[in-house]
């Protein structure tokens, strides 16, 4: 079991790492699913990535109090509502749209009602 946590965590890693240059993949949620995958298969990389100077504050931020940095708040604002008018420039059909929007809504509302990191 803990080989699929570790292949889950690297996953998740990866995926992570590439959202930092990618607009459309978030970067911590992937950070936060490796860290958990990590501390199930191994301590080395865990403890790596929890006290990494670029990757472990946001984990530990999550972590500890359920904080989100605002920066990243409105990144992810911005960036979800991009992609509703991306849909729209595509003139994708409505029922799609509008099941974007809902989702994106509440992802933001989710996000806008954790505490500031």
């Amino acid at each position: 079991m803990r080989i699929l946590w570790l292949l889950i965590g690297m996953l998740a890693l990866a995926l992570g790492l590439i959202g930092i240059v990618t607009p459309i993949l978030p970067t911590v949620p992937f950070l936060l699913l490796s860290a958990f995958c990590f501390s199930r298969s191994s301590e080395r990389l865990h403890n790596w990535l929890i006290t990494h100077p670029k990757y472990g504050p946001p984990i530990n931020a999550w972590r500890e109090r359920g904080a989100i940095n605002a920066r990243i708040k409105r990144i992810s604002s911005a960036s979800m509502l991009a992609s509703v008018l991306l849909a729209l420039l595509l003139n994708l059909p409505y029922l799609v749209i509008a099941a974007q929007t809902v989702a994106m809504s509440l992802a933001a509302l989710f996000i806008w009602t954790r505490p500031d990191a």
